[in-house]
């Protein structure tokens, strides 16, 4: 059974490792040059080095619709840069999930695929897609709702380790978004984790260097461009998110109940 992923960021990676460790054949689908910021653990980041793993799973990129089959018919997970996700009327999957995390739907229907979720905020499940999965931590996150909308977005970033809004770094100024530290080192309050045209972007707290934009990026003022781990833990770095494998395990369910009802 073929799924077309909309989106390969962190989010949308954890449900791809979800859906592809139940058996299922993955295409993914991003921009020409991804903004995702937990690079280490985003099937994106194929689309800037032609094969990428995430835990264990590998992901390749793949240049057409045809070769996108190819490589999910060979066990590894495809991703092309194809921000219209124009691979869909391709390919015609049984199941596509949105996991863009625009905030907002950007133009995905309940008609794309015999089974559509779609991922947070701007869905409304029975109207845009056959069920939404909850992306706010807390009691709900990770659930499918098969009537009605997800939480609508707080623009306040989930509380780890005590903090939350501190957690993210962001864009000093406009311009081309420049590297200084890697994902995984350890950086106190103060220090510079990247630049903007020579205005540092400045951490606000101690702790692991969890994501980062990749060097070279375009980027906008205030526009997300790191993330902060206060529990200090490098190791946490390679791994999938709590809250992405959350969220993959609901749109497992959802995907299942319905191809199930197909049957």
């Amino acid at each position: 059974m073929l799924i077309v992923i909309k989106g390969a960021g962190d989010i949308a990676s954890g449900i791809a490792a979800r859906l592809f460790r139940a058996g299922f054949k993955i295409v993914m689908t991003d921009l020409e040059r991804p903004t995702s910021i937990r690079r280490t653990v985003c099937f994106s980041e194929a689309i800037r080095y032609g094969e990428f793993t995430v835990e264990d799973i590998k992901a390749v990129k793949a240049d057409s619709s045809a070769k996108a089959l190819e490589i999910a018919e060979s066990g590894c997970v495809a991703v092309m840069a194809d921000p219209d996700a124009s691979v869909i009327g391709d390919v015609k999957p049984d199941a596509v999930v949105d996991a863009i995390l625009a905030k907002k739907n950007l133009g995905t229907t309940i008609c794309d695929a015999p089974v559509v979720i779609g991922i947070g905020p701007g869905f409304c499940a029975g109207r845009d897609c056959h069920a939404v999965i909850e992306t706010l931590r807390g009691h709900y996150l990770g659930r499918a709702i098969y009537d009605g909308p997800a939480a609508e977005n707080t623009n306040i970033p989930g509380y780890i380790g005590g903090f939350a809004g501190e957690r993210v770094l962001r864009a000093p100024a406009d311009g081309i978004f420049h590297t200084i530290r890697e994902i995984g080192d350890m950086v106190k309050t103060g220090d510079a984790a990247g630049e903007v045209g020579g205005v540092p972007m400045l951490c606000t707290i101690d702790g692991a260097l969890r994501g980062l934009l990749a060097d070279g990026t375009p980027v906008h003022k205030g526009m997300k461009a790191g993330d902060v781990d206060p529990r200090g833990d490098a190791s946490y770095c390679g791994f999938i998110s709590d809250k992405a494998l959350a969220v993959g395990g609901g749109a497992l369910e959802a995907i299942l109940k319905f191809t199930g009802a197909l049957k």
